[in-house]
């Protein structure tokens, strides 16, 4: 039996593979003798399906970028994307795309993390999506008592290596209307 876990409940749940359905085909197909002509290559055409869903139903883009945003309650869902945007150079830097970090973020060592480890300085992830739930970690541990987007800014200033970054945040909100997002 086969089991797809929810990363969202945390459950696994049995999953009927088109194996189940060919087996119980052949099973059913014998004992009625019926011929039946057998798939040679079930198992690619179940490898094939399984990749091709995950590839496309997990891909990036913006607009899952700000599902994922949503969906972990992320407080101040624009600035959260306007970083998303600002670290990952338009989602273009080398760090998002080998290490799948969308934040910059170094791998953490004294809070919980999602980090599989630590390449060009910085966090690594089995996929996009961690890099977000990280982040979430991260605003959890150090800003949960940030209850203005002033005092979010002056937290993000202590952690920035540039100077202008709140700056550079707020301009990218206004130009992009990131505010409209959310």
């Amino acid at each position: 039996m086969l089991y797809k876990f929810n990363r969202h409940d945390l459950t696994l749940r049995p999953v009927v593979t088109l194996r189940g359905v060919a087996t119980a085909s052949v099973v059913a197909a014998s004992l009625l003798g019926i011929a039946v002509s057998t798939i040679s290559n079930v198992d690619e055409i179940i490898y094939e399906d399984i990749l091709h869903i995950n590839v496309t139903e997990r891909a990036f883009t913006e607009a899952r970028l700000v599902e994922k945003i949503q969906q972990l309650n992320i407080r101040f869902p624009h600035i959260a994307l306007a970083q998303a945007k600002l670290e990952s150079g338009g989602y273009e830097s080398k760090i998002f795309q080998e290490n799948n970090n969308l934040y910059g973020m170094k791998e953490a060592r004294v809070r919980i993390n999602v980090a599989t480890g630590t390449s060009r300085g910085h966090a690594t992830y089995s996929h996009w999506e961690d890099s977000v739930t990280d982040y979430a970690f991260w605003c959890a541990t150090y800003a949960s008592q940030c209850k203005t987007e002033e005092q979010f800014y002056a937290l993000l200033a202590r952690y920035a290596e540039d100077v202008c970054y709140e700056a550079k945040l707020r301009e990218v909100i206004e130009r992009d209307g990131l505010r409209d997002f959310f």
